[in-house]
């Protein structure tokens, strides 16, 4: 322990078994603390973290871009930290210059014939998957790709197969939660100097990747309605940079998967950020469905 010290819930709330003690929470029980700061606080009142709240301090701070959960426990952060004294909506933020000008698409697929009648007849958490994995998106991913060239871009996905299947179409590398650390920070390295414009991330790119120069992410599938996924994502390209951050999300329309969508967006929305949204056609041409902007 140091007087300044730096942990992670996990490292704090870490014990043995699920009966036993927190072995580490114990060795920060035992110091009187001036100051905690807990970074990301919207993650407090999950069961396995709000003990942390118990820790003794003169001061606390807490600190989120995102205080949003869809187990609707967000007012509980106001209970376990204090009262809320700052907030500021993204667009603010955006308007200052502390984050990138972002467009946000939405780009609605039809589902592919091949999987039609499976997911006609699946339950609808399958429905989900099969119409997240729809093998239509894939001659979407390629237009953007090329639309975005000679700029920086994560294709992000929920599904292992999926983005399996799209970085052997694509050549671009794969980044899972079994990629080896250094192998991570090899090919983030190379996608900071340039070397690599594209990656493929699973949702470990929800969180702690320091990529200031990704100007592009393509959504392809998500974790069901997360509305907090959705702005961590984005979040993920809104690094202060001279020109606009484009987020794509492509989904399969007429499916649960556009109604999840719609829920995704909605804490966005609240933030001031619109959609546009795009129709993609057979004829690989993208044609403006409703709102302001189009890809062509």
């Amino acid at each position: 322990m140091r007087p300044v010290t730096v942990a992670t819930y996990q490292i704090i709330t870490w014990r043995p078994s699920k009966e036993g003690p927190f072995p580490h929470f114990q060795l920060f029980r035992d110091r009187a603390w001036g100051l905690i700061i807990y970074d990301e606080v919207h993650l407090l009142p999950a069961p396995v973290f709000r003990v942390t709240a118990e820790l003794q301090t003169v001061r606390r701070l807490g600190l989120t871009a995102t205080l949003v959960r869809e187990d609707g426990c967000e007012g509980d952060v106001f209970s376990l930290v204090g009262p809320k004294r700052y907030d500021v909506p993204w667009k603010d933020l955006e308007t200052q210059g502390w984050i990138a000008t972002a467009r946000c698409t939405e780009i609605r697929v039809e589902i592919d014939p091949e999987v039609e009648i499976e997911y006609a007849v699946s339950n609808q958490r399958q429905k989900y998957r099969i119409a997240s994995e729809n093998p239509a998106k894939t001659a979407v991913i390629h237009a953007l790709l090329e639309k975005h060239a000679d700029d920086a871009k994560l294709v992000i996905g929920q599904y292992i197969d999926q983005l399996e299947t799209l970085a052997e179409a694509t050549g671009a590398p794969l980044i899972t939660g079994k990629t080896p650390n250094a192998e991570r920070d090899r090919l983030y390295g190379a996608f900071r100097a340039g070397e690599i414009r594209t990656i493929i991330v699973s949702k470990v790119a929800n969180f702690a990747i320091d990529l200031p120069d990704a100007s592009v992410a393509i959504q392809i599938s998500g974790s069901f309605g997360s509305r907090q996924e959705e702005a961590q994502r984005l979040g993920r390209i809104l690094r202060p940079k001279e020109k606009d951050s484009h987020f794509y999300t492509i989904v399969t329309s007429q499916t649960v998967e556009e109604e999840f969508a719609a829920n995704r967006q909605k804490f966005l929305a609240e933030q001031g950020y619109e959609y546009s949204i795009i129709r993609w056609e057979e004829d690989s041409s993208l044609v403006l469905d409703s709102g302001a902007g189009c890809l062509a």
